[in-house]
């Protein structure tokens, strides 16, 4: 059994991100494994929304008691929807990060960019392979 969860109805990046399609918007958030590797999560800074980004660009920080880490776009597109109640409460991440600690949503600008990402079990195997 894996340590980490991967939920299959998402698709992850190499930087650690996660990606749900929901109808015409697109879910972001980071996955167990980040959150396990960060530790006890202290800040996170998201972007506003409106804001278009490219996939790999920066879309915010999350800074833990260990250290702070970028976050990645695992897709293009306009940014929706921030998690405002990450602000307030940033430990979230830690115990809910493909539930409840969702952190942006996006209207995707072109959806065959999940075709890049890998699948559940592929992120498994990437993450086991790290440790």
């Amino acid at each position: 059994m894996a340590k980490w969860k991967t939920p299959a109805d998402c698709r992850y990046a190499k930087t650690d991100e996660w990606v749900r399609v929901e109808s015409a918007e697109a879910v972001i958030g980071i996955t167990d494994y980040a959150q396990d590797a960060l530790s006890d999560i202290v800040f996170i800074e998201l972007p506003n929304v409106g804001t278009m980004l490219k996939a790999g660009e920066r879309f915010g920080t999350v800074e833990s008691t260990k250290a702070a880490a970028d976050l990645n776009m695992p897709l293009s597109g306009e940014i929706v929807a921030v998690n405002g109640a990450l602000s307030d409460s940033p430990e979230k991440i830690n115990a809910d990060p493909f539930g409840e600690a969702w952190m942006i949503r996006i209207k995707p600008s072109d959806l065959a960019e999940l075709d890049a990402l890998m699948d559940a079990e592929a992120y498994a195997k990437y993450c086991e392979e790290r440790g």
